[in-house]
């Protein structure tokens, strides 16, 4: 899949990708396949399913099927926006997580489970809840109001809401600057950046929800604060899980919830590392461009994440759909999948020798150009 498709006439283009996006919902359905795996061969390693799905099989799979550089035409993109297949192939997502949640939650309760198996099932599903997070984050940029809704409610699983108002109002304005606290400087490691971006982010989150409210004529302190919604239906959602399960289920929602949020949270270290965006004359900064997102065209990977790889062309066209990013030549290129890179950067010494000196490199050694 490495043909330039502009060469293709828009009228015949046909998207190459278009029946293996469902491959999205194998994580989602991953707690369902472990319950069998186990049911059918009993070792219960098979509980950390998601983690070997999504930590060996698909960086294996993507050694092989390399990299995709396939694009759209521009005069097909319209087309392709508003096919409602590729909505429904991220709508499925949202029942499937919901079911696996509930399902664990009844073994956590009264499956015959040890607690080993118990936390590696919840690490299945903190890994399905990240995945999710990544779900609200297109849904989250659309116009539709019901997306926007589905987006809250893809969150309550991780209790991560405010990034609804964050991620969109705050990290698109300020990325690949200092001020951004969701965009890692050079030389900052994850688990330094891990507290700055979630205290940021809820600061932040935080004020921009107030200065949005005052200007609509609104109550900070009412159900309009689209903070308070979207904790209110985490809340919902964990009080009736107790509630139904009991108490001994508390702990492993807590735990799935810190992991997806430290997944997610990880895929945000990486997707700036180091970028920064010039200042003008005037003071102000340049313009989002492909330049400031690190991108990743690995073909399976982007599969099972909705193309949140290419990156680079999300913050330059935010509205623009999975189905229709495209990947250009003056994007940042980071040297493997999501996956590996995640795995990287929860290891800060194997992190700095694999991305240091390329960052060093997009620059060409000057270093006053690098987010520090």
């Amino acid at each position: 899949m490495n043909a330039p498709s502009e060469a293709i006439p828009a009228a015949r283009w046909r998207d190459p990708k278009r029946y293996l996006w469902p491959l999205g919902l194998v994580i989602p359905l991953s707690p369902f396949m472990a319950w069998g795996l186990v049911t059918v061969l009993g070792p219960g390693a098979f509980w950390l399913l998601g983690l070997l799905i999504m930590g060996i099989v698909i960086p294996l799979i993507d050694v092989f099927a390399g990299v995709d550089r396939n694009n759209p035409p521009l005069e097909a993109a319209r087309a392709l926006e508003d096919d409602k297949y590729y909505r429904w192939c991220l709508y499925l997502l949202i029942p499937l997580q919901y079911a696996g949640l509930v399902a664990a939650c009844y073994l956590w309760a009264d499956g015959p489970l040890g607690v080993p198996e118990r936390l590696a099932l919840a690490v299945t599903i903190g890994i399905v809840g990240g995945v999710g997070i990544n779900a609200a984050h297109e849904l989250g940029h659309k116009r539709e109001n019901v997306e926007r809704w589905l987006s809250k409610v893809t969150l309550a699983q991780a209790f991560y809401g405010h990034f609804y108002v964050e991620h969109n109002h705050g990290h698109h304005v300020r990325v690949a600057t200092p001020e951004d606290p969701a965009s890692a400087r050079y030389g900052e490691n994850f688990w330094k950046f891990l507290p700055r971006s979630i205290i940021g982010g809820l600061t932040s989150a935080w004020a921009l929800e107030q200065r949005r409210l005052h200007r609509v004529g609104s109550a900070k302190w009412s159900a309009h604060n689209d903070l308070f919604n979207a904790a209110a239906i985490s809340l919902v959602l964990f009080t009736v899980l107790i509630g139904v399960f009991g108490w001994q289920v508390a702990p492993y929602l807590l735990i799935q919830a810190v992991i997806a949020i430290i997944l997610f949270e990880a895929a945000n270290y990486l997707e700036h590392y180091g970028l920064l965006r010039q200042k003008k004359s005037n003071g102000k900064y340049e313009r989002t461009d492909h330049r400031h997102s690190w991108n990743s065209d690995h073909l399976w990977s982007n599969l099972f994440l909705y193309h949140l790889q290419r990156h680079s062309d999300h913050h330059a066209h935010p509205t623009r759909r999975y189905q229709a990013l495209r990947t250009v030549d003056e994007s940042p290129q980071l040297p493997a999948g999501y996956a590996v890179m995640i795995f990287c950067a929860l290891i800060p010494p194997l992190w700095r020798k694999v991305m240091d000196q390329r960052l060093i490199d997009f620059y060409d050694g000057d270093m006053t150009r690098i987010n520090s």
